[in-house]
């Protein structure tokens, strides 16, 4: 680690992040997610005066919709539903939040699985008059398919079933049953209401029952600094600054995002594809030089060594690189209405990387409710709007790629059509077989 302890690092890392927490909100049409994210915003006072006056006449019954403050879309409106991903940011004194609140319609799984990406926790609301339901269950998959490392199952609408201590706990047993088929590392069973705000910022004193703690209580104290990579050194080069100016005549830095491990200045490191070492002479950030940088800061390395790296290309450590490959195995969420067959030649994104790629081998296609693997199918298997499956592909040129369940940075990858520049599926790296 360079002198810094994987301890040391990951509290460096709280500190240095402003303890941000990333969240994405899931589950089934009208369970209430968008209500939910409106009571958070609202009663942590993250809503505006004026922005409460808007939704307050644009609220139809005899309350005030708060499902408007995420519902933004004209379309959302007319149907009442979510469409996109909406995202929304507040604050708390303990830790900032990022939410992203995705669709619960089928046809979007799509945009559960791009809001889903780079969150830290994920909620799966339930229904508790209707309990666990197909997209319940399929968005719980896709959040421990996406390695997202907390999950929290919140019963919400417990107004409505008398706050009824057994509809609780059969819905919490029915789920942790189902999450042990799952990689689910931390799951938390919250019952709320989120119209009311039993149980959402403070406790609920409906449920006396319940002994936990609320959801934002949950939120701001669930630990996640430990969740990032600090072994494995990836740093993706984005951009080369060369100012060429008379204050920085020789300024040569090399631009990204450090996707693992701590970097420090005196640390030998190898960059790749070429393979050649040098040692890192400094780390500067946007507010000047940098004693160590790790996951996810923004900095810029320079080197002792006058090498020859460009955008696309990877630092790491000598002994510790990742793999370079041209055959890639990945289980790829397809979102194109066109589907995705074997032979199919699409543009591959992996960090900052950009290669061609043709479709080898469509292995099987995956159903997330029964996670039953299908790989056959009349007229050849082939990936539909929405499916999952595990995909080979070749690549033009080698990528730099850890398993993702190491690695959420060097472990995930975009397909697109060239032809229109339009995303079309998304990928995470598993090993091949």
């Amino acid at each position: 680690m360079g002198g810094l302890t994987q301890q040391a690092a990951v509290q460096e890392l709280a500190t240095a992040r402003k303890d941000i927490l990333r969240i994405a909100t899931a589950g089934s049409v009208d369970d209430g997610k968008s209500t939910l994210i409106g009571r958070l915003l609202f009663d942590s006072k993250a809503v505006f005066e004026d922005q409460y006056e808007a939704i307050e006449r644009a609220s139809r019954g005899d309350y005030v919709d708060l499902a408007l403050l995420t519902d933004g879309l004209r379309a959302e409106r007319e149907q009442g539903i979510t469409i996109d991903v909406a995202y929304r940011y507040f604050s708390t004194p303990r830790r900032t939040f990022i939410l992203a609140d995705t669709p619960g319609h089928v046809q979007y799984t799509r945009n559960m699985v791009t809001g889903a990406s780079t969150a830290d926790l994920a909620i799966v609301l339930v229904d508790a008059r209707k309990g666990m339901l197909e997209q319940s269950r399929r968005h719980a998959f896709l959040a421990s398919l996406l390695r997202v490392p907390h999950l929290v199952v919140a019963v919400n609408k417990m107004d409505l079933v008398d706050w009824s201590e057994e509809i609780y706990e059969q819905i919490r047993d029915e789920f942790t049953a189902f999450a042990t088929k799952l990689d689910v590392p931390d799951l938390t069973v919250i019952p709320i209401s989120a119209l009311a705000g039993d149980n959402v910022v403070t406790r609920s004193a409906n449920m006396p029952w319940y002994e936990g703690t609320s959801l934002l209580h949950h939120l701001e104290h669930v630990h996640v600094a430990s969740d990032r990579n600090l072994v494995d050194t990836r740093f993706p080069v984005q951009y080369v600054i060369r100012p060429q100016t008379d204050a920085h005549h020789d300024y040569r830095g090399y631009a990204g995002r450090v996707g693992g491990g701590v970097l420090r200045p005196g640390d030998e490191v190898q960059v790749l594809p070429s393979g050649l070492t040098s040692t890192i002479a400094a780390i500067d950030g946007p507010d000047g030089p940098l004693q160590e940088a790790f996951p996810p800061m923004s900095v810029t390395v320079r080197l002792t060594d006058d090498l020859d790296v460009s955008r696309g290309d990877l630092i790491c450590r000598p002994h510790n690189a990742p793999q370079v490959t041209q055959d890639v195995d990945a289980l790829v969420c397809w979102m194109s209405d066109q589907p995705l067959r074997p032979r199919q030649r699409l543009a591959v994104k992996h960090t900052t990387r950009s290669v061609r790629a043709v479709v080898k081998e469509l292995q099987y296609r995956l159903d997330v409710n029964t996670l039953h693997r299908q790989t056959e199918a009349e007229g050849g298997l082939e990936l539909g709007l929405n499916d999952l499956g595990r995909v080979r592909l070749r690549t033009t040129q080698p990528l730099f790629v850890d398993d993702y369940q190491r690695n959420r940075v060097t472990g995930r990858f975009i397909l697109i059509d060239e032809a229109t520049n339009a995303t079309v599926g998304a990928g995470m790296l598993i090993p091949p077989r």
